[in-house]
């Protein structure tokens, strides 16, 4: 029997559970409520880290088994009294920067034209950042002067309990009003002139911004450290996203660009030379010949004319031509020339029409043009509905 099952509890284990169990529990729980994914609540990864820390030592485990937590402390144990995050480093094998207590990366967004992407560029970008004022080394003031809040006892924030019903209350945590969630005070004439106590000022910052060949839309760009500082903390990442801006011409897909092509009927059936430029100022010329009919929505490939592929520059994707042919107007080929026309084409299929047919005039389709009776009626899904249950009804006057 233990004398307190405490410890156990945290990691959700049995008192009689094996050390492999234990690490079970905890590598499941330490990952679950560390503080980069459990930001609110740090003091269960706290006390989930202390209790690990003492039952997966024999010698600690049997002390506490025998007198609880308490006896630990009276015998110099601690209670697991070391730093949670160096447990879990030891735990996991890693001192990865991810767990060093660090400043929120700065996202910034960059228009990028596809030319840019294209032929490669430099950007310089002039952004705003935080650093810790240099005038009073990040302090806030003069030295000492800086007090512990007595309203949070530096704990930044304040718990209220709001009643929510019977026998119910809601905790609420907010901002420390008294020290503005600093966990600090300092007295106004022992601010530092400079930052006004906030020990922190913005700065500007020149990045320049290179943009490979091939780079594409969303691709991110990290500036390591060049992002906000505070006192006390690593400076976060500076994260430039790429933003494709629409090209007038081409359009871009993976590794291959679309151009659409406007063709005449003339040159869909008897050839043509046009010529293309590129994203780089280059003029290619392409050819169809004589006898190569292009019909309307055919689509061609130009090879190695796509978009570089990043960091391969000299591989390029396809260029892809859509092309669309301009038909001639109505009445726009002369009534004589038709007969030398169909001589050339292929002939068209005979049309047998009886007596018993009906022949029908074509017109012009027009989408805002409404039937004659179609208000008469309510669309509901695919089933049409009169007035009077399912069927149409004669309106009389």
């Amino acid at each position: 029997m233990v004398k307190e099952t405490k410890f156990y509890d945290l990691l959700g284990v049995k008192p009689n559970a094996t050390e492999t169990e234990l690490k079970k529990a905890y590598r499941k729980l330490a990952l679950k409520y560390h503080p980069d994914k459990n930001p609110e609540d740090p003091e269960k990864f706290k006390l989930m880290s202390q209790a690990y820390e003492s039952l997966s030592d024999p010698k600690k485990r049997k002390i506490y088994d025998e007198g609880g937590e308490q006896a630990l402390k009276e015998g110099g144990a601690g209670g697991g009294s070391h730093n949670p995050m160096d447990i879990f480093d030891m735990f996991f094998g890693t001192h990865s920067r991810t767990h060093e207590r660090r400043c929120k990366d700065v996202i910034h967004q960059l228009g990028v034209s596809l030319e840019e992407m294209y032929n490669g560029s430099v950007r310089k970008l002039a952004l705003k950042k935080n650093v810790v004022c240099d005038k009073c080394e990040g302090r806030g003031g003069k030295k000492g002067a800086v007090e512990t809040c007595g309203t949070c006892k530096g704990s930044r924030i304040q718990v209220h309990l709001s009643p929510i019903g019977p026998g119910m209350v809601q905790q609420i945590r907010t901002a420390c009003g008294d020290c503005q969630g600093q966990g600090e005070k300092i007295s106004a004439k022992d601010r530092c002139k400079q930052c006004q106590g906030k020990k922190i000022i913005k700065n500007s910052k020149i990045l320049e911004v290179h943009i490979d060949k091939g780079m594409k839309d969303g691709q991110k760009i990290t500036f390591s450290g060049e992002g906000d500082q505070e006192p006390g903390l690593e400076p976060g990442d500076m994260i430039i996203v790429l933003e494709e801006k629409p090209n007038k011409l081409f359009k871009r897909k993976g590794t291959d660009l679309i151009i659409n092509k406007k063709i005449d009927l003339v040159e869909a059936l008897c050839g043509f030379k046009h010529i293309i430029k590129t994203l780089d100022d280059r003029e290619l010329v392409i050819t169809s010949h004589a006898g190569d009919v292009i019909k309307h929505d055919d689509v061609k490939v130009v090879r190695n004319e796509g978009m570089p592929i990043y960091r391969s520059p000299f591989e390029k994707g396809r260029l892809i031509i859509h092309f669309e042919v301009d038909f001639p107007e109505s009445g726009q080929i002369p009534l004589d020339a038709l007969p030398k026309l169909e001589a050339v084409l292929p002939e068209r299929p005979e049309c047998i029409v009886s007596d018993d047919m009906e022949e029908v005039n074509l017109i012009n389709y027009e989408p805002k043009q409404r039937g004659r009776y179609e208000n008469a009626y309510e669309e509901d899904g695919d089933e049409f509905h009169g007035r009077g249950g399912g069927g149409v009804q004669c309106q009389t006057q």
